[in-house]
């Protein structure tokens, strides 16, 4: 199993805490989703000038990096100019550091037909493949907000073309928000994942920390979400994909700190046989 974690996991901790922490618990990459600098790496200068540097320090922990997560918004055509312009900055830092996957988002205006949406992504995806170094990298779409049914993202795929993008499953998003079984998600889609993003949650909506929707987060193997049977269901699949733990401490402050959760996350997913 491959293992990473989005560093969405640690907003306070520097580059050098990151690798550290990475190689001490026993992961084999590292997603990068901001550093304690900030969100966007592609803005950072360790790495802009600085990114020989960084690579050399993330391989010589015995890491890879995993992926780089972008906020690139296919379907928001608002933002299309500012999608590409950010495609351009994450090419150069992704190769930089060796990471094959970016992750992009759906998103769009859900007042329009998806048809209308998916001809959006298509001219964004057209603009970013004109960059140079584009077609050396696997763009991923995430199953996040309204983009969480295979119906949907196959859309996506066949629109956009599936040799030019990929899908990023976050089996806690197609569980719990699209009440979609896992193994429908798989049959579906199996052969464009090459990445999953692994979290948990407990229906809780009377507690302090529960999101709108009722939900709150817990270390995983503690929750409700079936992320033990999936990834029992991926191993028996013989996926060979990355497993990346995303702990959005980041966005929820009231989560575990990142050297509890970290250890956590590799001790359950080691457990499952």
């Amino acid at each position: 199993m491959k293992l990473a974690f989005t560093t969405l996991a640690c907003p306070g901790w520097s580059l050098e805490e990151i690798v550290k922490e990475a190689a001490e618990c026993g992961f084999d990459g590292v997603d990068f989703r901001g550093t304690d600098q900030g969100l966007d790496i592609t803005l950072q200068e360790q790495f802009l000038g600085g990114i020989a540097g960084t690579r050399r320090l993330i391989e010589d922990h015995g890491l890879v990096t995993s992926g780089v997560s972008s906020s690139i918004s296919l379907c928001d055509a608002s933002k299309l100019e500012e999608n590409v312009e950010e495609a351009k900055r994450t090419i150069e830092v992704a190769t930089g550091l060796g990471a094959r996957q970016v992750r992009t988002f759906g998103n769009g205006d859900t007042s329009v037909d998806r048809s209308e949406r998916l001809a959006v992504a298509k001219r964004c995806m057209d603009e970013i493949y004109a960059l140079d170094g584009a077609d050396k990298i696997d763009w991923l779409l995430e199953l996040h907000d309204i983009w969480i049914s295979s119906e949907d993202c196959n859309a996506m795929l066949d629109a956009v073309g599936r040799d030019r993008l990929g899908i990023l499953w976050d089996i806690g998003h197609s569980t719990r928000i699209g009440s979609e079984p896992f193994e429908e998600t798989y049959a579906a889609m199996g052969d464009s994942i090459p990445c999953v993003h692994l979290k948990d949650a407990v229906y809780q909506p009377d507690q302090e920390f529960a999101m709108k929707d009722g939900w709150r987060y817990v270390l995983p193997g503690k929750g409700e979400l079936p992320i033990t049977d999936a990834v029992r269901f991926l191993k028996d699949k013989e996926f060979d994909g990355w497993y990346v733990f995303e702990h959005e401490k980041r966005w929820h402050a009231n989560l575990e700190e990142p050297e509890e959760a970290l250890r956590a996350y590799v001790s359950w997913i080691r457990s499952i046989d």
